[in-house]
């Protein structure tokens, strides 16, 4: 789901300018040293658009240094969601994804049949989700809501 061209180069122009510029400082706050891996992995994080899973991410921090080791990156996006900058899920077939900048929580609706998979935010989702907290008394964390179906194309074909 990342884009490319013009369209990633703009999103990462765009959030260059948000909290990048004390990530290094925020992240020896917190005890971490400024590496090469964990540069890189700032890097990768800047061209990613849309979700991306840690082992993704893991390759391409090694495809610019080589010497990285999944420890590093996962450790580091650890502090990083603290910090904000990135949030994680977990897909219908529970491998975590990343989302950079969040801007809302949002669920996920994933097709069996043709494997799309959608977004859903907080106005579409609310009232399931206030119906499970009534019922059961449950809050659901809507960035951890997978629901597996058939979208409406699919539906259609197999139902004629």
């Amino acid at each position: 789901m990342a884009r490319t061209g013009s369209a990633a180069a703009a999103a990462a122009l765009e959030r260059a300018a948000v909290p990048w510029d004390g990530i290094r400082e925020q992240l020896r706050a917190r005890g971490l040293r400024w590496t090469p891996q964990r540069r890189a992995l700032i890097e990768v994080l800047l061209q990613s658009d849309g979700h991306v899973t840690g082992a993704e991410l893991v390759d391409r921090c090694r495809a610019a240094d080589p010497t990285t080791v999944p420890s590093t990156v996962y450790r580091t996006l650890d502090v990083l969601e603290e910090l904000g900058v990135v949030r994680h899920a977990h897909g219908v077939d529970g491998r975590e994804e990343f989302h950079v900048f969040p801007v809302t929580d949002h669920g996920h609706l994933y097709c069996t049949n043709c494997h799309g998979a959608w977004e859903v935010g907080p106005d579409e989702a609310g009232p399931l989700l206030e119906a499970i907290e009534r019922a059961r008394g449950f809050r659901v964390q809507l960035s951890h809501l997978s629901i597996a179906g058939l979208c409406r194309e699919c539906a259609e074909s197999s139902a004629g």
